[in-house]
């Protein structure tokens, strides 16, 4: 372990603190490098004490901090824990603008630390540079309220808080729709007081900004230890603004962080009550179940490559979606709790309205969270009522036809009792492109996913008209979904595939339903056959480089495969798509099996090229299955050549293994391609003799060159 640099910050100013007034207060940032490239320490003085510090570092290793506080008492260490899962999305344009910026540092978490004027850091393993994040946040008095018992809690807006809004990089994002939250804590001391809440939400955007290279700070709400709720990223409360607090997962989630850290401290009532508070409003205006568990296609993390479905929950954490602790054990424990208390606030509610059309008709669907009498109504320009359809029970369910009325733009509103209104636009014929699915299919059509590595998944393949959000599915004979492979992704017109993975689904007939819907509501959605079998497995076909040309070498094919029940079996050899031969067909019980072949088939020997075995077996239970395994038929020997040059140079018509005798002095060369080869000898050599063999065992014929020595040599 490394003991850094101590850095002493001046006492320039007041040892006191005076809280500034409300909405008031100055931040700012100063960078200072603790470990210089070449490893060597650095000693900094500055002249500006700070409340705030986040490390940064490059290399493997670890970090740990402690900062002097204003008396000059050290505090614990603290590990500078990276937080890579933290951040934009990858394929973000916040992402794009942040290329180059401090490309390969790691970054530690933002730590309150109270008025401080000097930090001492330590490493362990491989750190090539430490760089401190110092930012001095002035205390901030902002109105301490209370959340009720009403639909809206109360939330301090940026301007109250001292939100910087001149470091703001780039204009706001906005996703489709929210479908999640994601619970944080932000690490640092939980001791803050109610003035020092602010000043930590305005340092962590300074740090987020100007430490991390971030368009604003990167949550969209924050909720300190006494229950006050802070409005984060701009954009506006009520907005689906994408943060950049789950990486991956940002678009499409709304991130709410509490002050403090909370691996072994509880967080407060109050705390909880605001976040509840706060999630039920929130993801009541997306209608939002909170309890709810949903799958959601990762954008791309440490953890979750892009395109991975991850199963989350309406309330989820940071871990859930990441390699970290974040939120901390005691506070990650109470998420269903909380969710549960979420979703019992502001009753009654409509969740998961949606709009499905096709020929016409136009279905309205949504669950409730309680039995209530439900309306659904159409409105047409100058909000003219043109239809309307109402029940009473726990789901909103009712199709219109939409032919009796005149192509156009209208709105659709859902409501039950006091329940917040789903509402959306709706449009009616015209000549805008409609939603449509086009190409559904899974390939290949039959998979056996026994974890042999062979046809275990699935690629479905879709083509979308408009952009729309997608969800896949996998359902039985009845339409029972059985597996969700993606569910509602936002998906650009276009061509797409997405993987079905066969493990979790038992052997049957199954079909690939594949669902779109745009933001106006309008759903549509298409299927696709898939056979899921067990049966057969373990194909192969040895060798991959097959020789039928009787020299004794890789001239009989294997074909090897095992059944788990009895099954008729049959091989045909095929290339390009087209039929070649049928060499085997019989009927086997469970177990290990293996034939041979020897390239004949009624029309002579199997020619040269490129070719692919398709076994089959065909049981009771299911019906037909196949592998395909691909293999070459090679039976031409490679052509050597000595080159009449000095030295010794071969030429090879092809990749070859060259056995070589020079002299009485065995050598061998591998040749990765055809050409010229130069092989190293010292002097001048009398005899050489050159042998090719290839990857298929084909040999060359044997070539000797004898150079004549004169009298005297």
């Amino acid at each position: 372990m490394r003991l850094l640099v101590l850095i002493l910050l001046a006492l320039v100013f007041a040892t006191a603190v005076a809280p500034a007034a409300f909405g008031g207060g100055h931040a700012a940032v100063t960078t200072i490098d603790l470990l210089a490239d070449d490893g060597r320490q650095s000693a900094v003085l500055e002249e500006k004490r700070f409340t705030l510090a986040g490390i940064h570092w490059r290399g493997p290793g670890r970090v740990a901090f402690r900062t002097r506080s204003l008396d000059g008492r050290w505090s614990a260490w603290r590990p500078a824990a990276p937080e890579e899962e933290d951040g934009p999305d990858p394929a973000s344009s916040e992402t794009r603008a942040r290329a180059g910026w401090r490309a390969g540092w790691r970054i530690g978490n933002p730590w309150w630390v109270g008025p401080s004027d000097g930090i001492e850091v330590r490493t362990s393993g491989r750190v090539a540079r430490v760089r401190a994040h110092l930012v001095q946040s002035a205390e901030t008095r902002v109105p301490y309220r209370t959340p009720a018992a009403t639909t809206t809690p109360p939330i301090v807006p940026r301007l109250s808080w001292g939100a910087d809004e001149s470091i703001r990089r780039a204009p706001p994002v906005f996703a489709d729709e929210i479908r999640f939250s994601v619970v944080h804590h932000t690490a640092g001391q939980n001791d803050y007081s109610r003035s020092e809440a602010a000043a930590i939400v305005k340092g962590i955007q300074i740090y987020h900004v100007q430490g991390n290279g971030w368009n604003d700070i990167g949550y969209n709400f924050l909720v300190d230890r006494f229950g006050t709720i802070y409005e984060g990223r701009f954009g506006g409360a009520e907005r689906n603004v994408v943060g950049a607090h789950a990486q991956g997962f940002n678009t499409g989630s709304v991130g709410v962080a509490l002050l403090g850290s909370y691996g072994t401290t509880s967080p407060s009532p109050a705390a909880q009550d605001a976040i509840a508070q706060l999630l039920s409003w929130r993801l009541d205006l997306a209608h939002v179940d909170p309890t709810t568990a949903l799958t959601f296609v990762s954008g791309g993390s440490n953890r979750f490559p892009s395109g991975v479905p991850v199963l989350l929950r309406g309330v989820s954490g940071h871990r859930d979606t990441g390699f970290t602790e974040c939120p901390g054990n005691q506070l990650y424990g109470r998420l269903n709790g909380l969710a549960a208390a979420a979703a019992q606030l502001g009753l009654p509610k409509i969740y998961d309205p949606r709009v499905e059309s096709g020929e016409g008709l136009v279905r309205f669907r949504a669950r409730l969270s309680s039995s209530q009498p439900w309306v659904v109504t159409i409105t047409g320009a100058g909000k003219l009522e043109v239809a309307r359809g109402i029940g009473t029970g726990t789901a909103v369910d009712w199709t219109w036809d939409s032919t009796l009325v005149p192509s156009g733009r209208y709105t659709w509103r859902m409501s039950s009792g006091s329940a917040r209104t789903a509402a959306g636009p709706l449009r009616i014929g015209g000549t805008v492109a409609p939603l449509a699915i086009h190409e559904v299919a899974a390939t290949p059509a039959t998979i056996t996913p026994n974890d042999d590595g062979q046809a275990d998944t699935a690629v479905v393949g879709f083509r979308l008209t408009v952009p729309a959000s997608v969800t896949v599915e996998v359902v039985d004979g009845d339409g029972v979904a059985v597996a969700t492979v993606v569910d509602r992704m936002w998906t650009k017109a276009g061509k797409h595939t997405v993987d079905v993975d066969g493990t979790v689904l038992p052997d049957g007939a199954y079909s690939v339903l594949v669902r779109a819907r745009t933001p106006a509501g309008v759903e549509v959605e298409k299927v696709a056959p898939l056979l899921v079998s067990r049966t057969l497995g373990l194909v192969s076909v040895t060798p991959s480089l097959f020789s039928p040309n009787e020299d004794g070498r890789n001239d009989r094919l294997e074909i090897a495969f095992s059944l788990a029940l009895a099954a008729d079996v049959s091989v045909r050899i095929v290339r390009d798509g087209s039929w070649v031969a049928s060499p085997h067909a019989a009927s086997y019980e469970a177990g290990a099996h293996l034939f041979e072949w020897n390239g004949m088939r009624a029309a002579g020997r199997l020619r040269d090229g490129s070719y692919s075995a398709v076994v089959a077996a065909t049981d009771a239970l299911v019906g037909r299955v196949s592998v395909v395994v691909p293999f070459v038929s090679d039976t031409l020997s490679p052509r050597v050549r000595l080159l009449p040059t000095r030295g010794i140079r071969v030429a090879v018509s092809e990749p070859a293994v060259l056995y070589l005798t020079i002299d009485g002095a065995r050598r061998e060369r591998k040749v990765k391609r055809a050409g010229v080869v130069r092989i190293r000898w010292q002097g001048a050599a009398r005899r050489v003799r050159v042998v090719a063999r290839d990857d298929a065992g084909n040999t060359s014929a044997s070539l000797v060159r004898v150079r004549r020595t004169s009298p005297g040599e």
